[in-house]
């Protein structure tokens, strides 16, 4: 394959939800694209951590599930030729120049290099694990009914089902699982919960017991499952204990975006500063998503759909400054 052959207009770091719409909306403008997904399959957080939670901030839908949203961002690039790269770390990027003075990128990863005249990084909050549970001798039961997050929704029916955690994840857990569980208990160390109001309201209107203020103190079991959980009453002594077929702890998740941290972008935290067309400080390449970091982003996917197009245009005018026709309606195509 020839150098012109293997450069691309737009290479997207990161093959979740809102990295897959970039992908498709590149496919409208009808750019050479391709996606690098460090993980060996599509979808991001929501397939692989909630494939079976319902999702209620995509516009058109009242609630979808994480893996019918990944089949669906699937099913819509597919009418484009993007190439997808999976299993592939990208470790670095370093800005080249043709003989003719045409800017690009060589994209070093784990498996090889690509080359493309810009990158747009769609890659969340990065690699990401479960804030744990740290109690002695916890870790036995991760393989049993200790989780984390839950893969296969219909293993809790009938059951006595306790969730720890006061956000949104916990609370749409303990919504989702009322009506197949035979009980569900809702743990938080506060009285307040940090769920979106709607889904609060809910939460007080349902059957789930409200266990507050309460952390875990122990668990008891045997060898292979937990069978009760020892909490203790915030600011008091008062222990009691709650025989559980199931604990799910959803703390939320720590991350870590990799070596894309020591590119030299200007950072805050764990995310990367953009303008108002998503680009970072180094020219050509752009952020959308949770990675992208603006004063007053609300971020949700729904933000991060929104910031794609916006990206993937600016990166094509960047590639061809005489592309100023304006975008066109996708119904004017299809």
């Amino acid at each position: 394959m020839s150098f012109e052959e293997s450069l691309f207009d737009i290479t997207i770091v990161g093959g979740g939800p809102v990295g897959l719409y970039t992908a498709f909306y590149a496919g409208l403008r009808n750019a050479r694209t391709k996606i690098i997904e460090s993980l060996e399959c599509l979808g991001g957080q929501p397939a692989h951590l909630y494939a079976e939670k319902n999702i209620y901030d995509i516009p058109g839908y009242p609630a979808i599930r994480g893996d019918e949203l990944e089949r669906n961002l699937i099913q819509q690039i597919s009418r484009f030729d993007i190439s997808i790269q999976l299993g592939e770390e990208v470790l670095n990027a370093n800005k080249k120049m043709t003989e003719d003075g045409i800017e690009y990128f060589e994209i070093i990863t784990s498996e090889q290099i690509h080359y493309s005249r810009t990158i747009i990084l769609a890659i969340g909050n990065g690699a990401f694990s479960p804030r744990k549970l740290k109690l002695p001798e916890i870790e036995k039961y991760e393989e049993s009914n200790l989780h984390y997050y839950v893969n296969n929704i219909e293993q809790f029916t009938g059951r006595t089902v306790a969730i720890c955690g006061g956000g949104d994840s916990a609370v749409d857990w303990a919504l989702a699982l009322e009506p197949l569980a035979n009980k569900v208990h809702l743990i938080h160390r506060r009285d307040k919960f940090r769920a979106v109001e709607s889904s609060v309201k809910q939460l007080e209107n349902s059957t789930v017991e409200l266990l507050t203020p309460f952390i875990p103190e122990s668990v008891n079991g045997d060898d292979s499952r937990i069978q009760s959980i020892n909490l203790k009453k915030a600011k008091s002594d008062e222990i009691i204990t709650l025989d559980v077929d199931n604990f799910i702890v959803s703390y939320g998740f720590t991350s870590s975006i990799g070596e894309i941290r020591n590119w030299g972008f200007n950072l805050n935290r764990n995310t990367i500063e953009v303008n108002a067309q998503y680009e970072t400080n180094i020219t050509g390449i752009y952020a959308v998503g949770d990675i992208a970091n603006y004063e007053g982003k609300v971020r949700i996917i729904a933000t991060g759909f929104g910031e794609a197009p916006q990206a993937v245009n600016d990166a094509l005018l960047k590639i061809d400054p005489t592309n100023v026709n304006p975008p066109i309606h996708s119904s004017d195509l299809f």
